[in-house]
């Protein structure tokens, strides 16, 4: 092996040690994250609705249901989730608890009431995104892991890579029939090599959920230096509004306004922001469930008047590249298919830690065999002379 291998491979390996614990969490928990929706709707029936060929009720409406009986409860989050799917409200309760009410979009009506805190597949995202630490701290202990990562499977693919052509057909297989040592190495360098790829892109998706400067750094890349200022700009709502005008419904207009300009949106995502100077944001998304792909709207808050729309269509590449994240990284941006690619790929990601310790701790035992060895037969040599 060559000095610049050499120092490769140190690095690969302490690399591993540092970050394998935390690469197997967040990998196995992105890999069970993979089908939550899937899985969560053959086992809740609160999910799905029958679908009415009427209008959703209001918004208004839905958040006055969620917040009844709920002394000093606020909302600000509300979801229409599509047309055969219940509307949902999350419900910020005293002390920072939540609820999240979902309602029938038709009719009004709670359906079902939950906990976040107690969803399975929402402690998953937790565990995933923060190890259950606190958020800042847990965010950086995983985005510096996943960085290692990174670094890993880059130094993982030049260690493996084939010198000699007649090597590279045995390299691209695993030796099923092998010993069990070989198969375990085969099975390292190998799904490792075929889930390089797919893993980098669900590392720097990750990412820039933690890191805003990745996330500019995709924006900027994409849009190839060029400014779109129109996207930076904050719309603010006038204040000095507020006791001059009915506000009440307002959100409602708002909504009613936002369905009629993007018709075809199966889901919508209302923000009402709480601050005196705060706006309405009606977010409409082309498809349930998915968050690519999706026409925004700021409105002011105490009239109902458009500040700011941002259609799909005139966003900007690097705009369109950070909405595509999220179904990127769940592997949902290609529906069934590149799910299973990114469930395949996490759990490969989880498994390089366990085969990679497997390779290191069978070569040190193999390297203690030797010594011991040595060690016996310079003893045995020495008698000899003696």
């Amino acid at each position: 092996m060559t000095p610049f291998k050499k120092i490769i491979l140190f690095c690969h390996r302490w690399l591993g040690f540092i970050s394998g614990l935390v690469v197997f969490i967040v990998s196995i928990t992105g890999c069970i994250f993979c089908f939550q929706d899937e899985i969560q709707d053959a086992l809740h029936s609160y999910r799905k609705v029958e679908v009415q060929y009427k209008p959703y009720v209001d918004p208004s409406i839905l958040k006055a249901e969620a917040l009844k009986d709920r002394a000093g409860a606020t909302a600000s989050y509300m979801y229409y989730y599509g047309i055969d799917r219940p509307a949902g409200v999350l419900v910020n309760l005293p002390k920072n608890q939540m609820l999240y009410v979902y309602l029938n979009p038709y009719t009004g009506k709670i359906i079902h009431t939950e906990n976040p805190a107690k969803n399975f597949f929402i402690i998953v995202e937790f565990i995933h995104l923060y190890l259950l630490l606190p958020a800042r701290v847990g965010s950086l202990v995983v985005g510096i892991s996943v960085i290692i990562f990174m670094v890993i499977m880059i130094t993982g693919l030049i260690l493996w890579w084939p010198k000699r052509k007649s090597d590279r057909k045995r390299s691209f297989n695993i030796k099923w029939n092998g010993r069990w040592r070989r198969v375990n190495y085969d099975l390292h360098n190998v799904l490792g090599f075929y889930a390089t790829s797919i893993a980098l892109i669900l590392s720097i998706t990750g990412l820039s959920m933690v890191f805003e400067s990745v996330r500019e750094g995709i924006y900027t890349t994409a849009n190839l230096g060029k400014a779109y200022p129109s996207e930076k700009v904050i719309p603010k709502s006038d204040s000095l509004l507020k006791a001059k005008v009915n506000s009440k419904f307002v959100i409602d207009k708002a909504f009613a306004s936002a369905q009629t300009r993007s018709s075809k949106a199966e889901m919508f995502l209302i923000f009402d922001d709480a601050s005196t100077s705060g706006t309405i944001g009606i977010t409409a998304f082309a498809q349930s469930l998915h968050y690519y792909k999706s026409d925004e709207y700021v409105f002011e808050k105490y009239t109902g008047k458009l500040l700011k729309q941002t259609p799909h269509t005139q966003k900007s590449p690097g705009l369109k590249m950070n909405d595509m994240n999220y179904d990127l990284h769940v592997g949902q941006i290609g529906g069934l298919t590149t799910k299973i690619i990114a469930f395949l790929a996490s759990l490969i990601c989880a498994s390089l830690p366990i085969t990679g310790f497997i390779i290191w701790w069978g070569k040190r035992k193999k390297s203690k065999s030797k010594k011991v060895k040595a060690v016996v037969h310079r003893r045995v040599h020495k008698q000899h002379l003696a």
